[in-house]
């Protein structure tokens, strides 16, 4: 089960770096201007994504890794989660993980005409998904190091 649940995260994974990368190549100002359907595409595409990422690696992945662990309980907060993987040093930040998510919360608020919000909010995940994406490295390594894709977790 664990190791389902690590490949479904770093296919998501791929693929919001891969509409994030494609962003990168955009100048996000004229293009958000002049209402260029291809990049509001790649936007969508990555927002979508980067939830989905999210929600998958907040549902799943963190409890189940704390649950092979012998460290989850079933009344656990999200924060509670976050706060539990960064006393482990499974995660670099539980505070970067709030950040995280209060960006996810900020990028599926669609304001089409604040141009600015959506550029900064866009810039913001960029330096984020760096993060994200180190973090989840290190899981998948710790993961394995610890061997717990041999258990029935």
């Amino acid at each position: 089960m664990l190791k389902s649940i690590i490949d479904t995260t770093f296919l998501h994974l791929k693929r919001a770096s891969t509409t994030l990368n494609q962003i990168k190549k955009f100048n996000l100002e004229d293009s958000l201007i002049e209402d260029d359907n291809e990049i509001t595409k790649t936007i969508d595409a990555f927002i979508f994504r980067y939830t989905k990422l999210q929600d998958f690696v907040g549902d799943k992945l963190f409890k189940r890794l704390l649950a092979a662990l012998g460290e989850y309980k079933s009344n656990m907060s999200y924060v509670d989660v976050l706060d539990k993987l960064e006393k482990l040093e499974i995660i670099s930040s539980s505070s970067n993980w709030i950040k995280f998510r209060q960006l996810r919360n900020q990028l599926t608020q669609e304001y089409p005409d604040d141009i600015s919000s959506i550029i900064s909010g866009i810039m913001l995940a960029t330096n984020y998904f760096e993060i994200l994406k180190n973090d989840l490295i290190n899981i998948k390594e710790y993961i394995y190091t610890k061997k717990l894709l041999d258990e029935n977790y």
